[in-house]
């Protein structure tokens, strides 16, 4: 639905994007992830031909952003960070007068709007005018907008920033729900405990450039390593005739902690946990050591900012 290849847009001086290379798939979400200025929202503007690339090439849905824009926009839905909503229109007329931008008959624009509506349950305040909507309304609005002429792919810029937790839950809470196979969903945000709910995918951009994407499981690996098992003892106990059996090894020993570093839990954790017992370790706990998309994150942010020479991958 979404590939690019060496997109790039310079601004002056300054490669805003410098050569990023992505391709998501039908059904799929993408969360891009980086700083302020790292690149994000240029690159959701090439993928909804408002610019054009300095260079590269990307088409969505089968259409090429620079050579056919007007295709590429009928295809997508776009969710900005301020959304500009017109506060003193109603629900109602703010939907017919976009649906009206996109084409849509009189019947079609009836029916997707009356839909929309009952969908984010805003029927009840169709008429009242946007302006006394909350904070969570008026994003279920927004978002409403973006898929009034049925896109097939929706890129949403911060769709949760300045929100309160319960509004933010709401609009993630959407998102899930507008997953199917027939759509892809490009999310650009700060908030990486949503998108680690959300995505299937990541791509961690960086001055312009791509760092890191996968699946975000392929990157925990990738980035933070083997898994490691946690195992809590109910007072210290001495672990030199311990056995390891192969692919595990022994990374932390703190009072009544022990951390392990193990390459295939399958086969190991089973033996691990056997001797423990049998030699009478007083075992209280043993569970994996949970690993997050921020820890990920901030990790390959470090290693970004380090002399190219010092870098692990060097």
């Amino acid at each position: 639905m979404i590939e690019t290849e060496d997109l790039s847009k310079k601004f002056n001086d300054l490669w805003a994007v410098d050569g990023v290379t992505l391709s998501v798939r039908a059904g799929e979400i993408l969360a891009l992830l980086g700083q302020n200025g790292a690149g994000k929202t240029t690159t959701v503007r090439m993928l909804t031909s408002l610019i054009r690339p300095t260079r590269g090439r990307a088409r969505v849905a089968g259409y090429d952003v620079a050579r056919q824009e007007r295709q590429v926009r009928g295809a997508v839905g776009v969710l900005t960070e301020q959304h500009g909503l017109y506060v003193r229109m109603t629900a109602l007329e703010y939907l017919d007068f976009f649906g009206r931008l996109h084409s849509l008959t009189d019947e079609a624009r009836r029916r997707r709007i009356r839909d929309l509506l009952e969908y984010f349950g805003l029927q009840d305040v169709a008429a009242n005018r946007i302006g006394e909507y909350s904070k969570g309304m008026r994003q279920k609005l927004a978002l409403a907008r973006a898929l009034l002429h049925e896109p097939p792919i929706l890129l949403l810029d911060e769709p949760t920033s300045a929100m309160d937790p319960e509004s933010a839950r709401l609009v993630r809470d959407e998102i899930a729900r507008l997953r199917s196979e027939h759509r892809t969903i490009v999310i650009c945000t700060h908030n990486l405990a949503e998108a680690e709910a959300l995505a299937d995918t990541v791509a961690i951009i960086y001055r312009g450039r791509i760092l890191l994407c996968g699946t975000i499981q392929q990157l925990k690996d990738e980035v933070l390593g083997a898994v490691e098992y946690e195992a809590r003892l109910a007072l210290p106990w001495n672990t030199e005739s311990l056995m390891l059996p192969p692919g595990v090894r022994l990374t932390r020993r703190d009072g009544s902690v022990l951390r392990f570093s193990i390459q295939d839990p399958t086969p190991a954790n089973p033996s691990l946990m056997q001797q423990l017992v049998s030699m009478g370790a007083p075992l209280l706990a043993f569970q994996e050591v949970p690993r997050s998309l921020e820890q990920v994150y901030l990790r390959a942010m470090e290693r970004a900012q380090l002399p190219l020479e010092e870098r692990p991958d060097a």
